[in-house]
């Protein structure tokens, strides 16, 4: 949510910014928001000014009482104010809350750096990191390695849970818990502290840190009461501070967390019948950070750093991808995505996203800091440092050999009690 502020003193600015996420529907609420502000703001000096006319009155009935004069007729004006007082913060609480609504609709300012165009087509390439392995021999998907090695069974999750499940079991679920361990170390060498979180979360907090379109398509609802199940840790990190005031010297709060995490994935991706790349159910290490406004860009490149150097170090390829302006969320103020080379299908898919928020969410979450002689909005970012199970596919797709084996990556290697391969076990 942007500050109101910005559309008092520079609303062709928020209608620029909306034409360049080519959101032109949404020019007119610019116009409505401030017409609507400035009847918040009438309201607001009459209210203001009822309160002078009350302390003055006040003054001059106790004034009359000193002199022994009749005060009945201040008396009776007096008794009126408050009513007339409540009469008008209770349309103004009313047109604040539809203000807040539609400001809610109005995307964040963008950083000058992110690329102009309508969707995900036109989202730039910054670089590739890695080369490209090439095999002697046809490369299988992930899916079918799992289930000739014994280590995925998607047929009984079908029928335990339905599609997009799967039971793990063996070295790949060992090579998970060592992926969530190795990558929980270089988050906490980097000095994010280690969180556990709640995988619930009330209305309140998935109302502020998600939009509509994700709430349908992607939150599950726990049915009868107020609780969501978390799509990603981030939900819960930065709910945590739901309405909280955070003494400037505790800045920057750097977290990590993992957790399970839950999406409907329903939309014109779908899920996969038989893979780890889209399900309902998978693993994430998370990281947000909470900071000063002018400190908030050094730590974006920092949190991208780091999902970078994940990768680095398991030896995959990847690229770094700018997010279009038609394709950002309209709380982001700047993303990139990371994305690992498959081998099998020849391109790159996603695994990590990085997000600087500036205001926005925090905004909405009501989160402020109290330094600097006043009270102001911190910026919020989030960063997949891992996620495992697509982590898994571009390990088990880079790291196949032909007899249907597959390295594990070095790094993992003091996680796995030794084992350097995952192989199909002998009867």
């Amino acid at each position: 949510m942007i500050d109101i502020k910005l559309i008092r003193e520079n609303p062709q600015l928020v209608k620029e910014n909306i034409k360049k996420k080519f959101q032109t529907d949404k020019l007119k609420l610019v116009d409505e928001i401030k017409k609507k502000d400035e009847e918040w703001r009438k309201l607001k000096q009459e209210a203001d000014n009822l309160r002078a006319e009350r302390n003055s009155i006040s003054k001059e009935i106790s004034e009359k009482k000193k002199e022994g004069k009749n005060a009945d007729a201040l008396l009776k004006k007096a008794k009126k104010i408050p009513e007339e007082i409540e009469e008008l913060e209770s349309k103004m609480n009313a047109e604040e809350q539809k203000i807040s609504e539609m400001l809610g609709k109005i995307p964040n300012l963008m950083h000058d750096s992110v690329p102009k165009g309508k969707d995900s087509k036109e989202n730039v390439e910054l670089e590739k990191i890695g080369k490209p392995k090439k095999f002697d021999f046809p490369i299988k998907n992930h899916a079918e390695l799992g289930e000739e090695l014994g280590v995925l069974d998607f047929d009984a999750s079908a029928k335990t849970s339905g599609n997009g499940f799967y039971y793990m079991q063996g070295d790949l679920a060992l090579m998970n818990q060592a992926l969530i361990k190795f990558a929980t170390d270089t988050m906490v060498a980097k000095k994010y502290e280690y969180i556990e979180t709640p995988l619930l979360v009330r209305s309140s907090v998935i109302n502020n840190v998600t939009d509509l379109h994700d709430q349908k398509n992607q939150i599950y609802k726990i049915e009868g009461e107020d609780l969501y199940l978390i799509g990603t840790s981030e939900h819960s990190l930065i709910g945590r501070y739901i309405d909280t005031i955070i003494p400037e010297s505790k800045l920057p709060i750097k977290q990590t967390s993992y957790s399970m995490c839950f999406r409907k994935e329903i939309g014109s991706h779908g899920i996969d019948e038989k893979g780890l790349f889209r399900t309902h159910q998978f693993n994430k290490i998370e990281m947000i950070t909470i900071c000063k406004p002018e400190e908030s860009m050094k730590h974006y490149e920092e949190m991208k750093g780091i999902t970078v150097e994940i990768f680095k170090a398991l030896g995959i390829p990847i690229r770094v991808l700018a997010i279009s302006s038609g394709d950002l969320g309209d709380l982001k103020h700047i993303q990139v995505d990371i994305e690992a080379w498959s081998p099998r299908k020849q391109e790159y898919f996603e695994v990590g996203s990085c997000s600087n928020l500036t205001e926005a969410q925090a905004r909405k979450l009501k989160i402020r800091v109290d330094g600097r002689g006043q009270r102001y909005t911190p910026h919020t970012l989030n960063n997949t440092a891992i996620a495992t199970s697509r982590a898994l596919v571009a390990i088990m797709e880079n790291y196949q050999n032909k007899d249907g084996s597959i390295d594990i990556p070095k790094v993992l290697v003091p996680y796995m009690h030794g084992k350097t391969k995952i192989e199909k076990k002998k009867k």
